[in-house]
């Protein structure tokens, strides 16, 4: 089975962590979207799990820079939104077994 871009880059985004939650950004809901354009320029639409998230740059950067280094990837735009607000029910089952939030 082929590898696409669009996984290659899910599986980047899961090595970005909330330094506040200790799970991935994919895990815990915060990609909303992913947008392969046709010359693989990529925009990313995530959120955060607070409005006053004191590593929003961090986590920002981190995004940016790991999936710019995806092989194929021409350029990366992230932009967050708090529509629709980030609340817990958006985490994947997975990631709410490991916090012991079920």
């Amino acid at each position: 089975m082929e590898v696409t871009l669009r996984d290659q880059i899910e599986d980047t985004l899961r090595t970005v962590y909330d330094p506040e939650i200790p799970v991935n950004i994919m895990e815990l809901g915060l990609v909303y979207k992913i947008d392969i354009k046709d010359n693989n320029a990529v925009q990313i639409t995530m959120t955060l799990t607070a409005p006053a998230c004191p590593v929003a740059g961090d986590i920002v950067l981190e995004v940016e820079t790991k999936v710019k280094a995806v092989e194929g990837v021409s350029d990366v735009h992230v932009h967050i939104t708090f529509d629709p607000q980030w609340t817990r029910e958006m985490m994947s089952e997975e990631a709410k077994l490991e916090l012991g939030w079920l």
